[in-house]
């Protein structure tokens, strides 16, 4: 398989086994590090406990390069790209995140040297690991082979949004073959011949998996969708999956434009889950309060800079819709001017907003207007990862022009979101579209494992001011 669900998360099958390869090959680094700084002699004498500090440094780096998406950099930037993203992940997030898990737990702490000479040989040796993985696997199509069952609208738009992601593909495929009485739609390179027999031909081109999306399941001539050829095609071990839970593991995301009336109530999703709940609480207050020991400085200087450009209040409240439709009061930093909306009319964000000071143009690249809904946080109108509140006069024109859009009000809301991640920040009815797409995904398959994704991925966003207008 090409991908693996874990905990309602689907991952690619290539960057598990390429972290799995790193985590190993990083414990090596460790212990190269020290025999180098030692000249060969004791071990001992720089780790007192060398397989937890191991298992701890190669954790970390391999948490950091995850933060700064370096496994897909490859496909979207080119190796230059994913050499510059890992070195950013070892030399400046693996230093800082490794010093402060030392300070907060003294025993596996190591020197200043053997973690300087511990990083530079895991650069190396993971670059060298990296370079040999993708000069073996072949990266566009880890023997997945894919056909398309239908070649007219519904086939053409699955083309379509597989394109949008060409650069990440783990399959290939193989063409789309008509079904009943349909027209063809998709490009004739695509099109392959109709076969009596579609269990030889499947196992004659190698394909592991067939999508069902003819834009009829029955015709006038008769069944459009050759039923009983592809349950024989399923009984051989081939994958048979309906177009939206296809489109929905490739791209991450939910396509509204597919889904039917009732869809939520009978799709593998959208459960609960009592454990998972308090296990969120629980994340969601420790480092709530965390944050605020460690970032009270830099709200207080926040603060103190707003004041003294634009005057006070240097925080602004606004109504949110957040869990189950309920407004709350949502606290930032203001970061515009105190008559940003004269007619106290809502107003979408824009692109190099002029209404936005100089020092709120800091703050919002840095995301430190953010801060003070660690207090929304902690009061549990909202949680760390979940997706973006809306102001209620966006809902109400949102809910109205956009199918299932109350759907992402079914969890709290969050400082950081699959969508953020997923979508630059969107200032129209169309971008809210398209972000609900990701918010659904998260939305049914909502884990404590997808919300550390989220947070460690998110670190990427904050370095590089992803999303911010």
């Amino acid at each position: 398989m090409a991908h693996v669900r874990i905990l309602n998360h689907y991952l690619h099958t290539k960057f598990i086994v390429l972290g799995a390869i790193e985590f190993v090959t990083l414990m090596g680094a460790l212990f190269l590090a020290v025999d180098i700084r030692n000249h060969f002699s004791e071990t001992e004498l720089f780790l007192q406990n060398p397989v937890a500090q191991s298992v701890l440094f190669a954790l970390v780096l391999n948490c950091c390069s995850l933060a700064m998406g370096v496994y897909t950099a490859v496909f979207q930037e080119g190796k230059t790209g994913m050499v510059l993203r890992t070195l950013v992940a070892y030399c400046f997030l693996g230093m800082i995140a490794l010093t402060a898990l030392f300070f907060l737990v003294p025993g596996l702490y190591m020197g200043r040297g053997v973690l300087a000479y511990a990083v530079i040989a895991a650069f190396v040796c993971v670059l060298v690991v990296r370079f040999l993985f993708y000069m073996v696997v072949d990266v566009a199509n880890l023997g997945r082979h894919v056909l398309i069952i239908g070649a007219g609208n519904n086939a053409a738009e699955i083309v379509k949004r597989l394109q949008q992601q060409q650069g990440i593909q783990s399959f290939k495929l193989l063409g789309c073959m008509s079904s009943g009485s349909e027209s063809s739609v998709v490009d004739e390179s695509l099109i392959v011949p109709v076969t009596r027999d579609l269990l030889a031909y499947v196992k004659q081109h190698g394909i592991t998996e067939i999508v069902v999306a003819p834009d009829e399941r029955r015709s006038s001539e008769g069944g459009a969708v050759p039923v009983d050829e592809l349950l024989s095609c399923k009984l051989a071990g081939i994958n048979v999956i309906e177009p939206l839970e296809f489109l929905e593991r490739e791209l991450t995301r939910i396509e509204i434009s597919m889904l039917r009336p009732g869809w939520a109530l009978y799709s593998n999703g959208f459960t609960y889950s009592q454990a998972r709940d308090v296990v969120k609480r629980i994340f969601d207050l420790s480092v709530a309060f965390l944050l605020l020991a460690i970032m009270w400085p830099f709200m207080l200087l926040t603060a103190i800079a707003v004041a003294l450009e634009s005057g006070t209040p240097v925080l602004y409240s606004q109504k949110r819709v957040g869990y189950n439709g309920k407004e709350f009061s949502i606290y930032k930093f203001r970061s515009m001017r105190q008559d940003a909306e004269k007619g106290g009319k809502a107003v979408w964000a824009q692109k190099n907003d002029a209404r936005v000071t100089r020092v709120g143009a800091f703050i919002r690249n840095t995301r430190l207007d953010e801060l003070p809904q660690l207090w929304n946080v902690i009061t549990g109108d909202m949680s760390f990862v979940g997706p973006r509140p809306e102001r209620p006069e966006f809902v109400t024109d949102l809910k109205e022009q956009i199918p299932f859009y109350d759907l992402r009000h079914k969890v709290k809301p969050g400082l950081m979101g699959w969508a953020q991640l997923k979508y630059p920040y969107g200032a129209s009815v169309q971008d809210a579209r398209n972000k609900l797409k990701y918010d659904l995904y998260y939305v049914k398959n909502h884990s404590f494992f997808m919300d550390v994704l989220i947070v460690i991925q998110t670190v990427e966003v904050v370095l590089l001011g992803k999303g911010v207008h």
